[in-house]
């Protein structure tokens, strides 16, 4: 099958590896796994139990940093972490330092990088693209090609439909100013945000809150709130039948 699995790497009972699969030192895979084809496990990267990763799929790829670079990387990243029960698709790229927890489905084409924290029972769609520094809490849906910047935290139920865009600089790279206000979006519990959206840097969407598809939102929104419109202006409240309390037993 011509694969290449080092003498310091370890690979649990009943886990099925692909051809011209490549685990590296002290990577540890757990047991009952599928590893497709040329799925490439760096160096102390962790695998838990039951966890599918179809082809072509890089865990714990060491991120780049460009000279022009205004954040340079640290020293030291941790392997990165794939709790049990989690499918991650074809051509994924997961980043060192990334701590994902159980029962993920992370779709073909997805990007993960350094430094992110992502809960439990979380779909992450195909071509989505999650930055670094980001803190992802349990059961949320990122849907296909939606963009999570860096410096953003999202708690726990929120939907974030495809071709969302979130953004953390406020002054284009042209002033250094920058530096003292550089901040991504944070989405409280159960926020929502429709297709083609756009939210602008260190905005925050309050529990319940609901963006429009289209929208482009320059201020915080309230709780329980429709916005709609550019820029995004409060329309009405969220209907009783479609608040998170309303739906957890369908989430």
């Amino acid at each position: 099958m011509n694969q290449h699995i080092a003498s310091s790497a370890r690979v649990g009972a009943n886990t099925r590896l692909g051809a011209n699969v490549v685990i590296l030192e002290d990577a540890r895979i757990g047991e009952n796994c599928l590893i497709g084809h040329n799925v490439v496990i760096h160096p102390g990267s962790v695998i838990g139990d039951n966890v599918r990763i179809d082809d072509n799929t890089i865990i714990g790829k060491a991120p780049l940093s460009s000279p022009r670079s205004i954040f340079k990387l640290p020293e030291g990243l941790k392997p990165a972490v794939i709790g049990a029960g989690c499918q991650i698709g074809a051509n994924v790229i997961i980043y060192l330092q990334c701590e994902i927890g159980q029962r993920n489905l992370i779709a073909d084409l997805a990007t993960i990088r350094e430094n992110v924290v992502i809960g439990d029972l979380n779909i992450i769609g195909r071509g989505v693209s999650i930055e670094n520094y980001v803190t992802i809490g349990d059961r949320n849906k990122f849907e296909t090609n939606c963009y999570i910047t860096a410096y953003s935290q999202i708690e726990d139920y929120c939907f974030v439909a495809p071709c969302v865009a979130t953004s953390n600089d406020n002054y284009m790279a042209r002033d250094p100013q920058r530096f003292e206000h550089f901040k991504g979006v944070t989405l409280r519990r159960g926020a929502r945000i429709g297709v083609n959206a756009t939210i602008l840097p260190g905005k925050v969407l309050a529990e319940d809150a609901c963006v429009a598809g289209g929208a482009v939102v320059s201020r915080d929104v309230p709780s329980a709130t429709v916005v709609v419109g550019s820029p995004a202006k409060a329309l009405r409240e969220v209907p009783s039948e479609q608040l998170l309390a309303n739906n957890l037993d369908k989430q």
